[in-house]
């Protein structure tokens, strides 16, 4: 059973947790996240995306010239393919890429991911946050302090993006000492 730091949101140490078997007591199933991250950034495209086709595309109703007599090749249509300004063959047309993931490989790659970040250190429990109003700012100022409390020994610099703290980089800090 593997314990973690409890932190208030203030980033001060509270004590630990005992982090449950049932979760925690895996191996992680790298082939299993990677599915399910994969179906999930699938899910987000819009696929949107069209060409036409030489049914599609404006123009083309009679033929350039006749069949026979003209000594050019036989032509049906100026939105054939290999006409200038005609339809693409095999082009791509609107379609949805979701994949469907059953609910029990969700769960494992979800405790996967779960128990990979408590192994390497980087799962935090915070005891409570208290806010006044709902405002985004609040939990990134909470989330910089806990990890920079965190971290404190290794030397990490924050770097600010926008209002919160969002990224988090271990640098040789001089201050610090090498």
């Amino acid at each position: 059973m593997s314990t973690v730091q409890v932190t208030t949101a203030k980033g001060t140490k509270k004590g630990s947790v005992d982090l449950p078997d049932e979760i925690f007591g895996i191996e992680p199933n790298v082939a299993v996240m990677h599915q399910v991250v994969t179906a999930q950034l699938a899910a987000k495209r819009a696929g949107t995306h069209s060409t036409k086709t030489r049914a599609e595309v404006s123009g083309g109703g009679s033929k350039p010239w006749r069949q026979k007599g003209t000594g050019r090749a036989r032509q049906g249509s100026t939105r054939a393919p290999h006409w200038r300004g005609g339809g693409t063959v095999f082009g791509p047309q609107p379609r949805d890429y979701r994949t469907e993931i059953p609910r029990k490989v969700k769960q494992l790659a979800r405790k996967s991911a779960l128990n990979a970040r408590a192994r390497e250190g980087a799962l935090h429990v915070v005891e409570r946050f208290a806010f006044r109003r709902p405002k985004t700012a609040q939990p990134s100022v909470y989330r910089a302090k806990i990890i920079l409390s965190r971290l404190a020994g290794v030397g990490v610099r924050a770097r600010a993006y926008g209002r919160g703290t969002r990224g988090f980089s271990p640098c040789r800090d001089r201050s610090m000492g090498r």
